[in-house]
């Protein structure tokens, strides 16, 4: 079976869109836990999905050392934004374990560690990764 990459360029943004909708509708509900996990899924497949131009991305929930080995094939123009959603991608990835899993050594559930606070910083994080991610998209001709 051969992959198609814009396939999965495609696939990826509408998974990081979908998980934008979930942190959306979470945070509406005052759920600053699944704000969290979804916003940080979000911003995982908005990575992906550029990484996926390229080739396959790994499973890692944290994608900036592959963004950043690839900054030099993104045009010029956008690669500060790949640069800034690599930024975004490290900064959260950690919240991908906490947020299922809390901090055990702590005492804390998933539910305990996250405030309004977070969840809205996280929440504006996800939205600007999928517009950096459009953004370099674009400029690789594989989005409109």
């Amino acid at each position: 079976m051969r992959l198609n990459p814009l396939n999965e360029v495609l696939f990826r943004i509408r998974l990081a869109e979908r998980y934008l909708e979930d942190a959306d509708g979470a945070h509406r509900r005052g759920d600053n836990r699944g704000t969290v996990s979804s916003s940080q899924l979000s911003v995982e497949n908005s990575a992906k999905a550029v990484v996926a131009f390229f080739r396959i991305p790994s499973w890692s929930h944290d994608l900036s050392p592959e963004l950043r080995e690839l900054l030099e094939s993104i045009p010029l123009g956008t690669r500060p934004l790949a640069e800034e959603l690599a930024g975004i991608a490290e900064e959260l990835a950690p919240e991908h374990g906490r947020s299922i899993y809390g901090e055990p050594i702590r005492g804390l559930t998933p539910w305990d560690i996250y405030s309004e606070e977070d969840a809205a910083a996280t929440l504006q994080k996800a939205r600007r990764a999928i517009e950096c991610a459009r953004i370099v998209l674009g400029g690789l001709r594989a989005i409109a």
